[in-house]
């Protein structure tokens, strides 16, 4: 039996000295995907791009926590001020609803960047998994741009099939292209099932955005302005999602956010790491 003092004495691990400690041992290296979604106000379908989503990562077994900062949302509950965890509402284990109309610029610095909102949101919601920011293209940019330097951030722009949807995509790529360094975006197409203009109206964007832009299209899909909350996700809008979550911004957790795991009635974040096929 080694003597204590032999230097190949296996040590064993000290445990952690209270919850907190050991949150930090478990969750050092976790970090939210915040996936940034552009807001199209002509369009319409921003509630139902960001439903479907939720329930795409649902089925990997991820909580998400929808950031509406759009012209349509809400603005924060007063408590939010203070706390932004007190603006979260939960609508489902899997699901929870922050409106953040005019939030990210009360977060503004004075090189006219929001980006210290994803770190506190992280803080806020550390059980959540991904984060989606659904907002203008400027506020976007703000929030987004210069913290994605070095990491492939792919925005996801909205239109519908009609021609006053399609004027503010590209004006929302317009602004990206003008304002960041993103030169890929992906494209969901808002239309009925009968419409004969959602391929041509991912098209002419597409080409747009190349010839004038330099932006390239990387995916699209068509969504049905007229499915269930309750209808599955078809294979093709999965993908798009998967991909989506591949090229999130991460944002590390930091120590305050361990405040909020350890409250009480506080739950942990999901462990079931997702399977992108």
């Amino acid at each position: 039996m080694p003597h204590p003092a032999d230097p190949t004495t296996v040590s064993r691990p000290q445990p952690p000295a209270d919850q907190a400690a050991g949150l930090r041992q478990m969750f050092a290296t976790r970090a939210l995907s915040f996936v940034p979604v552009v807001a199209n106000g002509a369009a319409g379908c921003g509630g139902l791009v960001l439903e479907r989503l939720c329930t795409a990562y649902a089925n990997l077994g991820l909580k998400t926590l929808v950031v509406d900062a759009s012209e349509q949302a809400r603005t924060p509950c007063e408590l939010a001020e203070f706390d932004l965890a007190e603006g979260i509402e939960v609508l489902s284990p899997q699901v929870s609803y922050m409106p953040a109309r005019g939030l990210p610029l009360r977060h503004v610095d004075a090189m006219g960047s929001c980006g210290a909102l994803l770190d506190a949101l992280a803080e806020a919601a550390p059980q959540h998994d991904v984060v989606l920011v659904h907002a203008s293209a400027s506020e976007l940019v703000r929030l987004f741009a210069q913290r994605a330097r070095g990491h492939d951030v792919r925005p996801l722009v909205l239109t519908n099939d009609l021609a006053d949807g399609l004027k503010e995509a590209y004006a929302s790529v317009k602004l990206i292209s003008q304002r960041s360094h993103w030169r890929i975006y992906d494209l969901i197409v808002c239309a009925p099932p009968i419409s004969r203009q959602a391929r041509a109206v991912a098209r002419r964007l597409g080409e747009c955005a190349d010839h004038f832009l330099g932006m390239a299209q990387r995916n699209w899909q068509e969504l049905d302005l007229l499915v269930a909350a309750q209808s599955d996700i078809t294979p093709a809008f999965q993908q798009l999602a998967n991909e989506q979550l591949r090229h999130a911004l991460p944002v590390q957790l930091g120590d305050a956010a361990f405040e909020h795991l350890v409250s009480p009635g506080a739950a942990l974040p999901a462990r079931r790491a997702p399977v992108l096929n």
